[in-house]
C-alpha cells in the first residue's frame, strides 16, 4: 500500500483561493490519485477535499451472499456515483449491480490515520440511497480531522427476501443487504488507510433504517471487528424478522410475482421491475406493503439485537442513540387524510393503527388530556405516535445496555424545521444537522446562526465520537452515559443542553405494554 499520488492539499487550497478569488462558484483541484489494495481511483478535489464516487467493492447474483471486487488493474475513473438498488422510491439511476461506495478525505494519504465515519442510509430496508444530497459528505470531510465513507447496498426483495426454506440455492437471501455492508467494511478494514484513515476507529452512524441495520450489525458475527463506535439516529431493532414470518411474506411477495414456491428458478429471469412492481405486495401479518428485514436465519443472524437483552457481542462497542423529537410529524403528513380534520371524538380511532402497538387508543387520548390540558387532538395524535411507534425501541435499546453495564450516550433532537414549523423536529431533521448539509435539498433546517449551532453542537459530538468513543468536547456542558434511573439526555437545539430522562411521563406510560419492533 502506498501514500496517495498526485495530490498536494496545500496546492489544492491555493487553487481554490485563487479561483474562489476570480469569482468562481466552486474551487475545483486536477483529479487526486489514490492507490491502495483495491487498486488505483483517480477522484476529484473540490475546496481542498478529495471525492472518490462510485468504488465497486463488490458483486453479487440475484438473492446470494456478495463477493468481494477483485482488485483493478487499471486506473479507475471514480468522479461519479454508482446506481442504487432498484426501489419505489426517487433515487437513481437504478441497478441490482449496485455496491458501490463513496469517499472524501482532505488528507488522503497513508499515515494521515484520521477517523472513519461510514454512513448507512434511511429508508426502512426498502428505499433510499446515500447519493441523496443530505448524506453528501464533503462539508463533514471538509473539517479536515476525519475520513467520510458512504454506502450502497442491497433494499427490498433484492436484500432481505427470505427464501431459505423454500429453495437451499438460497441460504442467505435474507440478509443478502447487511452482507453487502459486512464487505463494505472489509473493504474499508483494507482500504481506508491510503485515503487518510485510520482502520482502527471505523464509526457506523446511520439514520432511520441505517440505524437498525447498525444495531443488527452489532450482534452478527461476521461483523465482529470491522467497527469501533456506532451511532444510530431515529433507528433501532430490537427484534429481528422471525424465520417464520418471513417465509409467510416471501410466499406473499411470490404470490404476487405468480412464482410457485415449488419452483424458485424463473425468479433468476425476471425482469427487474417485475421485482420492484411486487413489492406492494400486501403484508400477510401486518397488512400493508410487504416488510422486509434481517431475519433471524441462525446463520448469519443466531440472536435478535436487543431481545431478551442487548446482544452482548455489541456490548464492547461505544455506542450513541438518538432520535428527535417529533419523529411521526415527517411520515404522518399535517395536511394527511390521517391528520386533516382531527378532533376528539376521532383521535383515538385515527391513532390506533400508528400506534404498532396493543394498547387502548382511548385510555392513551384520556391520560394525554389530563396530563396536557392545553394539547389539542393534533399534539396528542403526533406525541403519541412518536412515543409508542418510534421512540420505544431507542429507550430500550439504552435501557439493556445500561443494565448491562455498558451504557451508551442518548441524545434527542428539538432543533425544529425551520421551512414548515408545523413539523416541528421530524424523523431526519438531524441528517443535515450532523453532514452540515444545512443548505441542501431536501433539508428544512434552514441556513441561518440557531441552525449553524445546532450543527455545530451535533457535529463536533458526532466527530469526538468517532475520534475517541466519548462525544465530550469542549463546547457542550458535560454529557454523562445513560445510566438508570438518571437517563440523561443530550438534547440538541439552538441552547444544547443535558436533561435527565426527558418525556419521562410518556415513556412510562408506554412502558406498560410488550413492544414487538414492527415487521418481525
Amino acid at each position: 500500500m502506498s501514500a496517495a499520488e498526485g495530490w498536494t492539499r496545500r496546492g489544492a487550497l491555493g487553487a481554490g483561493a485563487a479561483l474562489i478569488a476570480a469569482g468562481a462558484k466552486a474551487a475545483i483541484a486536477p483529479a487526486a490519485l489514490v492507490r491502495c489494495r483495491a487498486g488505483a481511483f483517480a477522484g476529484s478535489v473540490v475546496d481542498g477535499v478529495g471525492s472518490w464516487k462510485g468504488i465497486r467493492y463488490g458483486r453479487a447474483a440475484r438473492f446470494r451472499a456478495p463477493v468481494a471486487e477483485p482488485p483493478a488493474r487499471t486506473v479507475v475513473a471514480a468522479r461519479a456515483f454508482g446506481p442504487v438498488c432498484p426501489q419505489k422510491g426517487p433515487y437513481g439511476p437504478q441497478d441490482e449491480d449496485c455496491l458501490f461506495l463513496n469517499v472524501w478525505s482532505a488528507e488522503p494519504r497513508a499515515g494521515a490515520n484520521k477517523p472513519v465515519m461510514l454512513y448507512i442510509h434511511g429508508g426502512a430496508y426498502s428505499n433510499g440511497s446515500v447519493t441523496d444530497p443530505l448524506n453528501d459528505g464533503q462539508a463533514l470531510a471538509a473539517r479536515g480531522d476525519v475520513v467520510v465513507v458512504t454506502v450502497n447496498h442491497r433494499l427490498n426483495a433484492f436484500g432481505y427476501l427470505y427464501l431459505a426454506r423454500l429453495d437451499p440455492r438460497f441460504p442467505d437471501s435474507g440478509n443478502a443487504g447487511q452482507l453487502d455492508l459486512i464487505l463494505a467494511l472489509r473493504w474499508v478494514r483494507d482500504n481506508i488507510a491510503a485515503f487518510g484513515g485510520d482502520p482502527s476507529r471505523v464509526m457506523v452512524f446511520g439514520q432511520s433504517g441505517g440505524g437498525a441495520k447498525i444495531a443488527t450489525m452489532m450482534g452478527m458475527p461476521a461483523a465482529r471487528g470491522l467497527f469501533q463506535r456506532a451511532a444510530t439516529m431515529s433507528g433501532q431493532q430490537v427484534t429481528a424478522s422471525g424465520p417464520l414470518n418471513a417465509t409467510a411474506r416471501a410466499r406473499a411477495y411470490l404470490a404476487k410475482l405468480g412464482v410457485a414456491t415449488s419452483d424458485l428458478s424463473p425468479l433468476l429471469t425476471l425482469p427487474t421491475a417485475r421485482l420492484v412492481e411486487a413489492l406492494d405486495a400486501t403484508d400477510p401479518i401486518l397488512g400493508g406493503g410487504v416488510y422486509f428485514g434481517p431475519v433471524l436465519d441462525m446463520t448469519w443472524l443466531t440472536r435478535h439485537p436487543f431481545w431478551p437483552d442487548a446482544n452482548p457481542q455489541g456490548l464492547s462497542i461505544p455506542m450513541m442513540l438518538g432520535n428527535v423529537h417529533d419523529e411521526t410529524r415527517a411520515f404522518i403528513g399535517i395536511d394527511s387524510p390521517r391528520v386533516r380534520g382531527l378532533t376528539w371524538d376521532n383521535v383515538a380511532e385515527r391513532m390506533a393503527p400508528e400506534l404498532r402497538i396493543d394498547i387502548l387508543p382511548e385510555w392513551v387520548v384520556r391520560e394525554y388530556r389530563t396530563r396536557y390540558p392545553d394539547w389539542s387532538p393534533t399534539d396528542v395524535f403526533y406525541a403519541a405516535t412518536t412515543a409508542g411507534r418510534s421512540w420505544r425501541g431507542q429507550v430500550i435499546e439504552a435501557e439493556e445496555r445500561a443494565k448491562a453495564g455498558a451504557p451508551g450516550f442518548v441524545y434527542q433532537v428539538d432543533f425544529t424545521s425551520r421551512i414548515e414549523p408545523r413539523r416541528g423536529a421530524f424523523h431526519t431533521m438531524d441528517i443535515p444537522l450532523v453532514f452540515g448539509t444545512l443548505g441542501a435539498k431536501g433539508s428544512e433546517t434552514g441556513t441561518g446562526a440557531d441552525a449553524r449551532a445546532a450543527s455545530t453542537a451535533m457535529q463536533e459530538s458526532f466527530v469526538a465520537f468517532a475520534q475517541t468513543g466519548d462525544p465530550n468536547h469542549a463546547g457542550l456542558p458535560r454529557w454523562p452515559h445513560y445510566t438508570l434511573p438518571t437517563r440523561a439526555t443530550m438534547v440538541f437545539d439552538v441552547r444544547t443542553h443535558v436533561e435527565n430522562d426527558p418525556r419521562a411521563w410518556q415513556r412510562e406510560l408506554f412502558a406498560r405494554v410488550p413492544y414487538i419492533q414492527p415487521g418481525t
